[in-house]
């Protein structure tokens, strides 16, 4: 058997991880490259490695125009734009960007809507974490990755189902 070292509970002590307090982000006005390196460096965790950015000025630019993020004032972003551009940035690894478009349909703002999220998913990075045994088995590890993927689609599937509800109810109304 071969022997892999990987423990959860390190890897998330090493990075630190979490998302910016709402008080912790810029209370002046972004320009792009500064929004880069700002969401670059919070949301460092779940980038697989240095290559591959979860945002880039690309994905920006489409969610503003697609109408997810509201359009910087005079090219400067602010704490709504970075909140919810770190919020993008994770979500849309498992919901579709008109997904996410419902989710920040509501009436709540933009504070309220990045708390909730910076604790829905810090707790749930850490709940997953204390789960996960430091493992030195291959085969161990491939099974708890199994385990950990298999829950993530089955929350995916519900998260989209409840979406999809919450969208056609809007529909409905209009």
């Amino acid at each position: 058997m071969s022997k892999v070292e990987f423990d959860c509970g390190k890897w998330l002590q090493e990075a630190e991880f979490a998302l910016p307090n709402w008080s912790a982000l810029p209370s002046i006005p972004l320009y792009m490259d500064q929004v880069m390196m700002f969401t670059g460096e919070a949301l460092s965790l779940f980038e697989r490695d240095e290559k591959q950015s979860l945002l880039t000025n690309s994905m920006i630019n489409n969610y503003v125009k697609s109408g997810v993020v509201d359009h910087p004032v005079h090219k400067k972003y602010s704490k709504e734009h970075l909140s919810k551009l770190m919020m993008v940035g994770l979500l849309k690894q498992v919901l579709s960007i008109q997904d996410i478009a419902v989710l920040f349909s509501g009436d709540e703002d933009a504070e309220q809507l990045y708390k909730d999220f910076a604790a829905a998913q810090s707790g749930a990075l850490h709940e997953t974490a204390a789960g996960v045994h430091p493992e030195s088995d291959a085969a161990a590890l491939r099974a708890a990755a199994l385990k950990l993927a298999a829950e993530a689609t089955a929350r995916q599937a519900v998260a989209q189902r409840i979406l999809m509800a919450l969208s056609d109810e809007k529909k409905a109304k209009k």
